[in-house]
């Protein structure tokens, strides 16, 4: 049975309407930012679905600039929660502190990571339920045959799930393209393992309409325009 919509927290409300993060939204909660029938709303407030809630936006810390970079993350760069003596993003790229990655990629894998500082988008493209399309290009240790092309793009019974169908393309002797919907963790290393294969080299290519291009390891260019519009149009943002 479905539960109602309503009554909702106030800051699932003003996430749900891409006005800002959760955490964000309690942040203008705490500064009196924002209203629900013109009295100011404290945190873990409830509205309903015919309550006035209005933020000031007048006021700048309303105003977030969120920016958007493609990252090419060089192979032994841990995407998130660094051990001792091993290197984060944070460790060998400019970024301010506010930013953070979205999405993994594991140390041995390289390419791109979107780098943000927009809290609203981070379910959006990482929720397995939207299947966004990330593209990869690996290097496996012996020649690819028509059995595991076929094998990879029908989907494979891993230990713990079956993977969905994926776009498989061979470009050379020992090369493959894949294009997934889902992203498990070591699902593509797993799944060459499991037809025999072992995976030499695994980057990532693109991420739906983002794509890492001419970036090298380490450097990163800012989404915006044209892209960064389609992007934020298909994660429903704007």
């Amino acid at each position: 049975m479905e539960m109602p919509e309503y009554p909702m927290r106030i800051n699932r409300y003003l996430a749900k309407r891409n006005f800002c993060s959760r955490r964000e939204a309690d942040g203008l909660i705490e500064k009196g930012l924002v209203t629900i029938n013109g009295k100011k709303a404290v945190l873990g407030a409830k509205v309903n679905e015919e309550d006035k809630v209005e933020i000031n936006t007048k006021n700048k810390a309303t105003i977030k600039h969120r920016q958007y970079f493609a990252y090419y993350k060089p192979i032994g760069v841990i995407t998130h929660s660094p051990e001792e003596g091993q290197q984060g993003i944070e460790d060998v790229a400019n970024f301010s502190p506010e930013f953070f990655p979205l999405g993994r990629l594991d140390k041995d894998s390289h390419g791109l990571i979107i780098m943000t500082n927009d809290g609203r988008i981070t379910d959006k493209l990482l929720n397995p339920k939207y299947e966004h399309e990330k593209e990869y290009v690996v290097r496996v240790n012996k020649k690819i045959n028509n059995f595991f092309i076929r094998h990879m793009s029908e989907g494979i019974d891993l230990e713990d799930f079956r993977t969905k169908m994926a776009t498989v393309e061979k470009i050379g002797e020992q090369v493959f393209r894949i294009v997934l919907v889902e992203g498990k963790k070591h699902q593509i290393r797993r799944m060459c393992t499991a037809l025999g294969y072992e995976v030499v080299d695994l980057k990532r290519v693109r991420v739906m309409n983002l794509k890492l291009g001419s970036l090298k390891p380490n450097q990163k260019k800012e989404i915006k325009e044209e892209e960064l519009e389609i992007f934020l149009k298909s994660l429903e943002i704007i």
